[in-house]
């Protein structure tokens, strides 16, 4: 890739109830994470989300979670590894019958909330999940940049799976490459600007600082980015434009 990839969780409205501003942050955006109906979403959303996606000529992408709408699956849930491939399976399968619908496809996954920190910081988890990508059929997966990427690399390499590393413009880092709770005061940036300068100081491969204050370098592919608020939008809009001569 010639320059970070722009991702955006997307899709995650639910019947009458809206969520982000999918409309208005789809045209800077490279692949948009389309909620499969766990967490958020529902056939209708994900079928207005596809469309609007494959308007705007943007990947899409699964976006997988625990089947736990109340908790917005951001709440810890024990499965087993077989568990967990059957929940991929049968999110990636709905939402990529919806795209070839439409003429498009499933383009890569990328697994939502506690899932995504659970399978980083569980190596079983990770394999299940990798497993579970290898298995569906040829779909690189999307997880988290971290100080060092090699297990994770070796587990792709072992089954055949390419991973996309993912850095965050909008999240503090711990002194291993791991997000900050959020339930911690200053996990999350609120300020466009700070927002717009840890784009650029990933995408040139400079280091972060940790919230221990040690240098952070992350090795990423992907930028994920929020587009929940105007705000959010303008700055998406703002690190697209920056990162154009990259």
């Amino acid at each position: 890739m010639s320059r970070l990839l722009l991702n955006c969780d997307i899709g995650e409205s639910f019947g009458n109830w809206t969520m982000g501003l999918d409309a208005e942050v789809m045209p800077f955006i490279d692949c948009a994470n389309v909620a499969c109906g766990f967490h958020a979403g529902d056939p209708s959303i994900m079928r207005k989300t596809v469309s609007l996606a494959l308007k705007h000529g943007v990947q899409v992408g699964a976006h997988p979670a625990y089947q736990d709408l109340q908790g917005f699956g951001r709440r810890s849930m024990a499965y087993t590894p077989q568990e967990i491939q059957d929940l991929l399976h049968y999110q990636i399968g709905a939402l990529d019958g919806i795209c070839r619908a439409q003429g498009g496809r499933v383009s890569y996954v990328k697994p939502h909330g506690a899932m995504y920190n659970d399978m980083m910081a569980n190596p079983a988890q990770l394999r299940a999940v990798i497993q579970a990508v290898a298995a569906y059929g040829d779909l690189p997966l999307m997880l988290l940049a971290t100080r060092d990427n090699s297990a994770a690399q070796a587990l792709g390499d072992e089954y055949g799976v390419i991973l996309w590393f993912e850095a965050f413009a909008d999240r503090a880092y711990d002194n291993k490459g791991h997000l900050v709770s959020r339930q911690l005061p200053g996990a999350v940036h609120h300020d466009s600007d700070t927002i717009v300068q840890q784009a650029l100081t990933i995408s040139r491969g400079e280091p972060l600082t940790a919230s221990d204050g040690s240098a952070l370098v992350l090795q990423a592919n992907t930028l994920c980015v929020h587009g929940d608020n105007a705000s959010s939008v303008a700055a998406v809009q703002r690190i697209r434009e920056a990162l154009k001569p990259i």
